[in-house]
């Protein structure tokens, strides 16, 4: 209800002719107003332009920024490819190497157990022709003595001593 009261006496006042416009131009401080408004629009406008400048700087900076560390993140892709490329033909290399290595030393160890078994085998024929001949000897031994003593006995039996110091004699100057 109050804004109605206020509607009004605002029309009442406009009808009556006492509310209108002030052409007075320093009476209305018009141009103070518009020098002011005007100080506000250029001040305002460097500092706006200034500071839209330094954000399109400062997004340039960054996407400046941001393409150098790309160029970079290339180039240390492109050279870590280029590393793994290189291990991978080391690998390579190596591995070859190693199985030409294995192949080699397991010749080597084969030629060797070969040349180990001819030689044991050698020494074992050695060994066994040197224990057949002692055998030979103490069976030869063995038989000459039996031998011996049976001739002995039956010497013994049917020979007098004069024979056998004979037969003893001829015998040593046979040996």
């Amino acid at each position: 209800m109050y804004l109605f009261t206020h509607i009004n006496s605002f029309s009442n006042l406009v009808a009556e002719g006492s509310v209108g416009l002030n052409f007075d131009i320093f009476e209305t401080n018009l141009i103070n107003l518009l020098i002011l408004t005007g100080g506000i629009f250029y001040l305002g406008s460097n500092a706006l332009s200034e500071s839209l400048v330094e954000r399109q700087q400062k997004i340039l900076g960054a996407i400046q920024e941001s393409e150098e560390r790309l160029a970079q993140a290339t180039q240390r892709l492109t050279e870590s490819e280029t590393q793994l490329e290189q291990a991978q033909l080391v690998i390579a290399s190596i591995k070859s190497d190693a199985e030409t290595t294995a192949k080699q030393v397991k010749s080597a160890i084969l030629t060797d157990g070969k040349a180990e078994i001819e030689r044991l085998s050698t020494v074992a024929k050695s060994q066994i022709g040197t224990i057949e001949a002692k055998v030979r000897k103490q069976i030869s031994d063995y038989v000459v003595a039996l031998a011996l003593q049976r001739v002995t006995l039956q010497l013994e039996g049917k020979l007098g001593a004069d024979t056998q110091q004979q037969i003893i004699d001829r015998n040593i100057s046979k040996l």
